[in-house]
């Protein structure tokens, strides 16, 4: 499993993310609002030359409305400019639905074509509520060909039709709620069902703009369209990671990560070569010298050599083996994994190590049963070794098993009272467990027990900032920074910095700050994660929509594993959907900005 300090770089990255899985809605439009920012908008029926739109442009707020324009003005109604000779329609007496129906389309007057439209609608909607919906359609077909103008009811009701035949024509799904949204660019049931008739065609993207704008022009009013939102995200997201990991180069994470991953297991003597080494024999013990000094690149580049030269012994092959599914394993290649610890327990089935970390592979995969069974296998292969208890426990803490965690970090102390990491668990196992008072003395006793490590203290600050004593944790934070830049590593571990800016920002709500502390650990760290996510947070809460975009981005390519980039993308889309939303309806901002202040009162 990964350690204590690789964990809390995802639980920085849950943090900055809460407020979102908290305040969907209020986020949905707060970044929204922020986007009015971006300018360049433009409507998102720009073309449209329908009634819909002509009626929003022809008001002006503090002025009496415009009388209505008629035949008699001197410009007219744009209907009325297709027949200038004939400026006054002729009266004739009222007809019958079939008198009408009867009469050519050309020597109809206006109300005579309305009134038969009306007609094909009504026709229409029966057959739709008699699930006939081929008639329906043709009926709404005439309708429109009829009507003396376009409207959008027409075809909003014929892509209902198209939606339920048998199979659906989604395409004419989409092309009428086009034409109906050109009409009305307000109009939820087009939009609705083009979200959906989009979907069904795997253009997410597009979808999630529809529903998005769906569920702001509704007010989130409408769970099933917030549901939807969420799907689409959910599907479009899957897709893009996907085609991402297919062509995407196997890689290492971030330093901070790695260095965090390897802390969690307690050092160990390389193995002892044979009297003769062979070329592989020597290169691994390059590899594992590279490892020692934290050279992880030359490390993963020595250790595939040695495998590829050839190894004399088992043993040897088994740390190998070991060594190269660690690295395949920080790089998402979760199969791979598997595949070389499992030779290397096979190898040497009491290497208890390869036991420990093909559990987390396990873990990853959901099989909590099967890591469960490594530790068993490990514990009797060495009873006394204080890695399996730490590692079980932090899987146990995982399924929020906490007193079963906490049970496990203390039996690893018992064994190894000089591992940080099972004293620093153990306080906060109790903490998740209520028990406050007890786990803050567990830390104080760990700072001072260990008071040359940076880690208690960043911890113990993770908690006081749980807790919203602010200034109390940025103090922690500040010292868990000086420990780290006095340890002389190639390297200091950046997480404090992290946490440092978010306690800044909740305390104070000063932007400037926080990101001073993110930008200063991305200069030490360009690669860690947890940096860029806070960073993409800060940046939609000033406004700079287009630099929270880029941000998410960076953040999808550190994904180390499908579910965190799908994540990272998740979020960069959800922003580019929002944005799209402002730049179709900028005359929407006024209003977005007192629904945001509602939320925000509320959450």
């Amino acid at each position: 499993m990964s350690s204590t300090s690789s964990e809390t770089a995802t639980g920085i990255v849950e943090r900055v993310q809460m407020f979102v899985a908290e305040n969907k809605k209020a986020v949905l439009v707060g970044t929204a609002v922020a986007a009015v920012a971006v300018g360049g908008a433009v409507y998102y029926a720009s073309s449209s030359k329908g009634s819909g739109d002509k009626k929003k442009r022809g008001k002006s707020s503090g002025t009496a409305p415009k009388k209505k324009k008629t035949v008699k003005d001197r410009d007219g109604p744009l209907l009325e400019e297709r027949k200038p000779k004939a400026p006054v329609e002729e009266e004739r007496p009222d007809l019958t639905a079939e008198q009408i129906e009867a009469l050519p389309v050309e020597v109809m007057s206006i109300k005579e074509r309305a009134q038969l439209a009306a007609e094909y609608k009504l026709k229409g909607n029966n057959a739709y509520q008699g699930r006939k919906f081929s008639d329906a359609a043709e009926l709404y077909t005439k309708a429109i060909e009829v009507s003396p103008k376009a409207e959008p009811v027409f075809y909003s009701n014929r892509a209902a039709c198209y939606m339920n035949l048998s199979p659906p024509k989604y395409e004419l799904v989409v092309a009428d709620c086009d034409k109906a949204l050109e009409l009305d660019t307000h109009y939820l049931k087009a939009m609705n069902r083009r979200a959906t008739a989009l979907e069904a065609l795997q253009r997410y993207q597009e979808a999630l703009r529809d529903f998005t704008a769906s569920a702001i022009l509704d007010k989130f009013n409408n769970k099933a369209t917030g549901e939807a939102v969420e799907r689409v995200l959910k599907s479009v997201a899957s897709q893009r990671a996907n085609e991402i990991l297919t062509g995407r180069d196997p890689r290492l994470p971030s330093f901070t990560f790695i260095n965090a991953y390897f802390a969690a297991f307690r050092p160990r003597a390389h193995p002892e070569l044979p009297e003769n080494p062979s070329t592989g024999d020597e290169t691994l013990e390059k590899a594992l010298g590279a490892l020692d000094a934290s050279d992880y690149q030359h490390a993963v580049t020595l250790v595939n050599e040695a495998l590829e030269q050839g190894l004399s012994t088992d043993v040897l092959k088994a740390e190998a083996l070991n060594l190269r599914g660690t690295f395949k394993f920080l790089m998402g290649d979760v199969p791979g994994a598997k595949t070389d610890l499992q030779t290397s327990i096979d190898l040497v089935p009491s290497f208890t190590q390869s036991l420990v970390k093909i559990a987390s592979v396990y873990m990853e995969q959901s099989a909590p049963e099967q890591a469960f069974k490594c530790f068993e296998d490990a514990i009797q292969h060495n009873p006394n070794d204080p890695d399996i208890y730490y590692h079980r426990g932090q899987v146990l803490f995982i399924l929020n098993q906490f007193k079963e965690a906490a049970d496990n970090y203390t039996k690893s102390t018992e064994l190894d009272k000089d591992f940080v990491f099972s004293h620093i668990q153990y306080a906060v196992a109790e903490y998740k467990q209520g028990q406050t008072a007890k786990s803050m003395a567990s830390f104080r006793r760990t700072m001072t027990a260990f008071p040359d490590r940076a880690e208690p203290y960043n911890y113990y600050g993770e908690l006081l900032l749980d807790q919203q004593r602010y200034q109390d944790a940025v103090e922690k934070f500040d010292r868990a920074i000086e420990i780290e830049k006095n340890k002389g590593t190639p390297v200091p571990n950046v997480l404090s910095l992290v946490n440092k800016g978010l306690a800044l920002y909740q305390w104070r709500q000063d932007l400037a700050p926080a990101e001073e502390c993110c930008t200063e650990a991305l200069a030490i760290d360009p690669e860690c994660d947890a940096a860029v996510a806070t960073l993409a947070q800060l940046s939609l809460q000033q406004g700079r929509i287009d630099k929270a975009v880029e941000w998410f981005g960076k953040q999808a390519e550190l994904a180390r594993t499908e579910p965190e980039l799908v994540n990272a993308l998740t979020y960069e889309y959800a922003t580019r959907s929002q944005v799209e939303f402002l730049k179709n309806y900028p005359e929407m901002a006024g209003q977005l900005s007192q629904i945001a202040s509602t939320m925000g009162a509320q959450v």
